[in-house]
């Protein structure tokens, strides 16, 4: 039975699907339970399976209810970047030749892609050429397996052989985060065994970044094993933590640093933002992601650890049936997965395409269109922006009030002209807008604007509506 016809029709549905992303709003205007109806919720598992045309036809017909245009330029809800379209192809190419990326005997191509893949990113971001690199599921994976090399390096250190003896037993290990640490890490550290009821946290500032003479003052009251979790890119505000000086103090204090830097990492590509990372390559390891800022289609998380021997051994194993090579490269030995994708796909023909004068221009041109986002609202004498417009990140607020910014959040998700999402800073209710999507141009931010403004009149006639009632 030839696939060609079934092949060809998912790429005329998935061509359509991107020709017209922008005509739909970007949240479907479709209910739970509608969708649940629509993809047949409650039915038993059909007797007769259907043809597999049918089939796709009809999961692209109900799907697209409920889909949210990741892709399109105007989804601003998250540090979502769109695929590129190179992307999205290697991607299709990656299913279709259904590579199990494990060992480089099940996959010669995948592991090799991913050894090159792995040296441009380097070259990219700056970071030291000898450093070993994972290719995981996003940035929590990345942050886990960052955090899990940082607990070997310094157990092993202290005498302690954390794989072969667990941790009962184990010398105590500090950690270190700032106030505004993401979630994701405090994850890694649950599913580490290291717990977050006693971690050290260190005062940030009113751009949520860490305040170096605090972490000093921190690492001044541990002793033995002492990892420190710094941040590139809040995720509200965009701002950087310190790094010359985190760094600094975390060798001076002997301790591992390990940098948490979904996107902001990326700023090592631009001359105009480099600065903002200044000394994260004297940081021990560093988690990003591919499916951010690289605009390659999830999933795609990347570890990327200055102690190769470290990361190998918080990760590998062996066993009896395993073609383990002693030459080539066997992915599964920097991940905490076995069988996965081949991810390095796409991560090679994204940067191919774009070259670094691609990859840095994609990056600079969202900061650019964050900072006309920000111009655009702040111009309005209701809108205050809170957050200095460092990157792609926007944090608003409406009127000083924290009922009257909700409601503006949810008049404009309703709207559909573009989607983001809302947040507390500070004991605020903020307004959180993420540009990171290749895709966005000057006329998205400026249609964006005007819906977000023309939500806020709209609350704004509706309270004083409400107030000459009363």
């Amino acid at each position: 039975m030839s696939c060609t016809p079934l092949l060809n029709q998912a790429v005329e549905i998935a061509s359509a699907y991107f020709e017209r992303r922008d005509s739909f709003p970007v949240f479907p205007h479709i209910t739970p339970e509608q969708l649940r109806q629509a993809f047949g919720a409650g039915r038993p598992v059909p007797e007769r399976g259907q043809a597999a045309e049918q089939v796709i036809a009809e999961l692209a017909r109900t799907a697209e209810l409920g889909l949210v245009a990741h892709t399109g330029p105007r989804y601003f809800g998250f540090v979502i970047g769109g695929s590129l379209p190179v992307a999205t192809a290697a991607d299709w190419l990656t299913s279709a030749w259904d590579q199990n990326s494990g060992l480089y005997a099940t996959s010669p191509a995948a592991s090799v892609v991913e050894e090159v893949a792995a040296a441009w990113l380097l070259e990219l971001l700056d970071l030291p050429r000898n450093a070993s690199v994972g290719f995981v599921t996003g940035c929590g994976m990345a942050n886990f397996t960052g955090l899990a090399a940082a607990r070997h390096y310094v157990l092993r250190k202290a005498g302690w052989d954390v794989e072969l003896d667990g941790l009962n037993g184990a010398p105590r290990i500090n950690i270190i985060l700032g106030e505004e640490a993401h979630v994701t890490v405090h994850t890694a550290l649950r599913m580490l065994g290291l717990g977050t009821r006693a971690v050290k946290n260190v005062p940030t500032d009113e751009q949520g970044r860490m305040v170096p003479s605090e972490l000093v003052k921190v690492l001044k009251t541990c002793s033995g094993p002492t990892i420190v979790c710094a941040q590139a890119g809040n995720v509200n505000t965009g701002s950087f933590d310190p790094l010359e000086d985190i760094t600094a103090a975390t060798r001076e204090a002997g301790a591992w640093l390990h940098v948490d830097a979904a996107f902001g990492l990326w700023a090592a590509v631009s001359d105009e933002l480099r600065h903002l990372v200044a000394g994260v390559e004297h940081a021990d390891s560093w988690a990003t992601d591919g499916h951010k800022w690289l605009n390659v289609p999830y999933d795609c998380g990347l570890i990327i650890c200055a102690h190769p021997e470290a990361h190998r051994a918080a990760m590998t194993v062996t066993a009896a049936y395993l073609v383990q090579s002693d030459k080539e490269r066997d992915p599964f030995e920097w991940t905490p997965e076995f069988s996965r994708r081949g991810r390095g796909f796409t991560v090679y023909a994204a940067i191919k395409h774009l070259g670094r004068s691609g990859v840095r221009d994609m990056v600079e041109r969202c900061c650019v269109r964050a900072r006309q986002m920000a111009d655009l609202l702040r111009k309005h004498p209701s809108v205050e922006i809170l957050n200095d417009v460092v990157l792609n990140q926007v944090l608003v607020r409406f009127k000083n009030s924290d009922d009257f910014t909700r409601t503006v959040i949810k008049r404009v998700q309703q709207d559909g002209t573009c989607w983001l999402g809302g947040t507390t800073w500070h004991n605020m209710a903020a307004m959180r807008i993420s540009i990171s999507n290749w895709a966005t141009t000057e006329k998205d931010i400026q249609l964006s604007a005007q819906a977000i403004l023309r939500a806020a009149s709209t609350v704004a006639a509706g309270s004083r509506m409400a107030a000459s009632v009363l």
